[in-house]
């Protein structure tokens, strides 16, 4: 019975491992995205990538064990278009880092939700400029108003997902790994 304690242990110790962010750099070392590090791992497999930092930890499989990528580099160059993020929960989220932009708090992802600043049912549309990640109390506190009408107020402005919000949710996200510090240009 204990080994199959073990191995359940084991495999969540190792599904939480491959979730952990992976700084992604291009051949020439300029971050260009993060990715979760079973993504990583996959690219590194394929000789698609090259680790350049590692974890402390490692994933195991039933022949092997590797070491987890802390930052990895693409082997060869990738020319990155100036890019808009798609419009979506996840990106919303990041860009208000999983913050309630009326009370502050930041929250897990299952405790947020999106508001329309101007609500759609006055013709509100979903865009980066009037979605904010909201929690559920002040979600359901502002309901089918604008902000001003239920005395509330926006923390920021919303506006669309940018080079410049990727690289400073890069650097946020790199404050929790030293080892992304000399990518990032702090």
């Amino acid at each position: 019975m204990s080994n199959i304690h073990h191995l359940t242990n084991q495999n969540a110790q190792n599904q939480e491992r491959l979730h952990r962010p992976v700084l992604v750099l291009n051949s020439s070392f300029e971050p260009i995205n993060v990715c979760a590090a079973r993504r990583a791992l996959v690219l590194v497999l394929k000789g698609v990538a090259a680790p350049e930092e590692h974890a402390t930890s490692q994933v195991h499989s039933a022949r092997q064990a590797m070491n987890v990528p802390s930052v990895i580099r693409l082997l060869e160059y990738r020319r990155i278009p100036l890019q808009a993020r798609s419009l979506s929960r996840k990106n919303i989220l990041m860009r208000d880092r999983y913050t309630c932009q009326y009370c502050m708090k930041t929250f897990s992802t299952n405790e947020l939700t999106l508001d329309h600043v101007m609500p759609r049912s006055r013709k509100g549309e979903t865009t980066w400029e009037n979605l904010v990640a909201c929690c559920h109390p002040c979600n359901n506190r502002k309901g089918s108003r604008t902000p001003e009408e239920a005395n509330m107020r926006l923390a920021k402005a919303p506006r669309p997902f940018s080079l410049h919000t990727s690289r400073h949710l890069m650097r946020l996200l790199g404050k929790s790994d030293d080892q992304w510090r000399k990518y990032l240009f702090y």
